[in-house]
């Protein structure tokens, strides 16, 4: 009897210590929503980059001080008149499906960024006229005019190189085939992505995990709670309300980090009949909206004091940052008086919005406050994927929605406010605006570039079609068995050196 139960345990230590071999070989991510498409040149979540950050190489990529730095590029060079731009490509790299990356992969790429139909990618390489392969390990881009933005543009999706061998799939965005540390293993719609090690990768020996797993989970306190139960290695975007109990827990760590991104308001001005309204059709009952919402009690209450206001897309340790635009305050007496002049005493429109913790609290907000100016809100949970492809169909009146953030200005406002911005789902448009945006990319000198998109925000600012409400920090949990975890900037989970705690 002794030696069986001596045995029942044996074994139940071996399952046991098999578990925590298992466990720790994934490294497990609590993310607040579901990517959405996975082809970059298609994509447009904040999710998605994070999975594309361990799946797909780029040519260029960012460091922890927001420069850019080889990847799949060695080298590059621009020409004197600063039309011209030359990489040097690595030798040593492989997709997933085995065939070479080399010069035609990447001309092949751009191609298609540039003339696939629904490609989000178009404005953001838009100064490119062609693209020349010179031999395997050289490629040349000729542009239309001297691109200020460009390398910033290819450090993320839009520099992500595809098999060119999958272009022709139906599988392309279901099952990507990229070339970086980790390659697609599967998708479970709304439960879970996987990606496994790709043992054939350059740099293979500085990733210690077997596999990354993407958990989408909108609930903040299920995030949490699946991190503390050891379910999860790392919750991003944490709740600010669950700050203080994460420091005090001696099994997490808690990291915040300023961002590149903000959280906005999109109101729907001319994409299709539910432009036809108040709201999307008056100025004057948008700057009403504004006038009724408080950014200083989003940050109190919601933000935890995290939550910076903002009143443009520009976060303050940007240079292009201008206090000719401080944040707003809340103000109902203005906001009725808006109101009157527009003729419009009470104004009725649906907001739609992701249905994650963070974002319901603030559309509840939102309504609350603007309500007591004459505003009637109506509220449209939806999945946040689902609620990006109405906003693209025009399907919508006004969303709250966000954007990471780019190391480049440039990747904050010009696609969303130009008149064929990939990414305009307001359908606004002023010829003014998409000037002073365009010759902003042209011009490389800070200062003078600042001039520019400052004269954009003076418009913006009366004509409101985008109503910023605060900057994006970068709040993570992370479990004390995740060791030499650093938080990018950018936003991005970098999994290079990060280890199992011994």
């Amino acid at each position: 009897m002794v030696t069986m139960r001596s045995g029942s345990l044996a074994i139940l230590a071996v399952g046991i210590l098999t578990s925590q071999i298992t466990l720790a070989a994934d490294f497990r991510i609590g993310v607040q929503e579901d990517a959405d498409l996975l082809d970059p040149h298609r994509a447009r979540t904040t999710v998605g980059r994070m999975v594309f950050t361990s799946l797909c190489d780029k040519l260029v990529d960012v460091t922890d001080k927001l420069e850019i730095a080889p990847q799949l590029a060695s080298s590059w060079s621009w020409s004197a008149d600063n039309k011209t731009l030359t990489f040097k490509l690595r030798t040593d790299v492989q997709f997933h499906d085995g065939t070479k990356f080399d010069a035609a992969a990447v001309k092949a790429n751009l191609d298609r960024a540039l003339t696939l139909p629904d490609s989000l990618r178009k404005g953001e390489l838009g100064s490119i006229d062609r693209v020349e392969v010179i031999d395997l390990s050289t490629v040349v881009l000729y542009l239309k005019q001297p691109d200020a933005t460009l390398l910033a543009q290819l450090s993320d999706r839009a520099g992500m190189m595809l098999s060119p061998a999958t272009f022709n799939s139906e599988d392309v965005g279901r099952k990507p085939i990229c070339s970086g540390p980790y390659r697609f293993v599967e998708r479970v719609q709304n439960d879970r992505i996987v990606l496994e090690k790709f043992a054939d990768y350059r740099d293979a020996k500085d990733y210690q995990y077997d596999r990354v797993v993407f958990r989408p989970i909108p609930d903040t306190t299920v995030r949490l709670a699946n991190l503390r139960a050891g379910d999860l290695e790392l919750v991003e975007r944490l709740n600010p309300s669950d700050a203080e109990a994460v420091k005090a827990d001696k099994s997490l760590k808690f990291l915040v980090l300023s961002g590149l991104g903000y959280q906005n308001i999109v109101i729907n001005v001319g994409a299709g009949p539910r432009a036809d309204a108040p709201l999307g059709k008056d100025k004057l009952v948008r700057q009403a909206f504004q006038a009724a919402i408080g950014r200083d009690v989003i940050n109190d209450v919601i933000g935890h004091g995290l939550y910076n206001p903002a009143q443009h897309p520009f976060p303050p340790a940007s240079p292009y940052f201008d206090k000719q635009y401080p944040a707003t305050t809340r103000d109902v007496a203005k906001a009725k008086a808006l109101l009157a002049q527009a003729k419009q005493p009470e104004v009725a429109f649906e907001l739609s919005f992701g249905n994650t913790t963070i974002t319901a609290s603030l559309a509840e907000m939102i309504q609350a406050m603007a309500g007591e100016a004459g505003f009637r809100i109506s509220l449209r949970p939806m999945e946040f994927s689902a609620m990006l492809a109405e906003m693209q169909k025009g399907n919508f009146q006004a969303s709250l929605s966000g954007w990471s953030g780019r190391i480049d200005p440039d990747g904050n406002i010009h696609q969303f406010v130009t008149c064929k911005g990939t990414q305009n789902d307001s359908k606004y448009c002023n010829p003014e605006v998409d000037r002073l945006l365009n010759e902003a990319r042209l011009t490389p000198d800070v200062e003078a570039r600042k001039s520019l998109y400052n004269q954009a925000m003076g418009i913006l600012q009366s004509e409101l079609p985008i109503i910023y409400t605060y900057y994006s920090p970068l709040i993570y949990a992370v479990s004390n068995r995740v060791a030499d975890f650093k938080p990018y900037p950018d936003g991005m989970i970098r999994l290079r050196g990060v280890h199992p705690a011994k």
